[in-house]
């Protein structure tokens, strides 16, 4: 549905790491203010970590509004990435300190907010208030997964965020999932069960 273009308070929505193999799913909504534009906001893949982290302060700053929402591994593994994604994105809608009287999404699906919500392809290049969000949630979403490395410690987290890198992989091969990850995915899942095979492999002497 397209949202008539002077509607006020129309809120940005984007998520965070469908991908990775571990940590939360994070979305964030964003309502800027006309009178105070950001300059240069884009899609937050196309951005180093420094811009992202400067733009992420001044959004915070500036916006109107802003919510940030997470769906953890465990309830992800309950109701698959996608299903989580979409509950992420209501969350941080429903969390916006204002009322959003509309939402755009990055993406080709929007949920039900509530409100007249459009989806935009590739909207987090072309949508200020999506770019701000593809912002918010990337810092926000990277900034747990550091976190998680004192938690978790020899997966690797800070550096790669969860996704699957090789590294990753190797960890998983040799410590096995840790709570963090999401148990679902196939990667986590086949470590998983390894670890399980591996112990069956131990008999305990009577």
């Amino acid at each position: 549905m397209a949202i008539a273009a002077d509607t006020d308070h129309v809120a940005g929505v984007d998520e965070a790491g469908r991908g990775p193999l571990a940590g939360p799913v994070v979305a964030a909504a964003v309502v800027l203010d006309s009178a105070r534009p950001i300059a240069g906001l884009t899609d937050s893949k196309k951005l180093s970590a420094k811009r992202r982290e400067r733009f992420d302060e001044r959004i915070r700053a500036e916006a109107l509004a802003f919510a940030i929402a997470r769906v953890e591994a465990a309830e992800i593994d309950r109701i698959n990435i996608l299903q989580a994604s979409l509950a992420a994105m209501v969350r941080a809608v429903a969390a916006l300190p204002i009322r959003a009287q509309a939402v755009r999404v990055d993406g080709n699906r929007a949920p039900d907010f509530g409100v007249p919500a459009e989806a935009l392809v590739g909207g987090d290049a072309l949508d200020p208030a999506i770019s701000a969000a593809s912002i918010l949630a990337k810092v926000d979403r990277d900034r747990l997964l550091v976190a998680m490395e004192d938690e978790y410690p020899g997966y690797g987290f800070a550096a790669h965020k969860g996704y699957g890198t090789r590294v990753h992989l190797e960890a998983l091969t040799r410590l096995g999932p840790c709570p963090a990850h999401r148990h679902s995915f196939a990667p986590v899942r086949a470590a998983a069960e390894q670890g399980r095979l591996a112990l069956d492999g131990y008999g305990v002497e009577s």
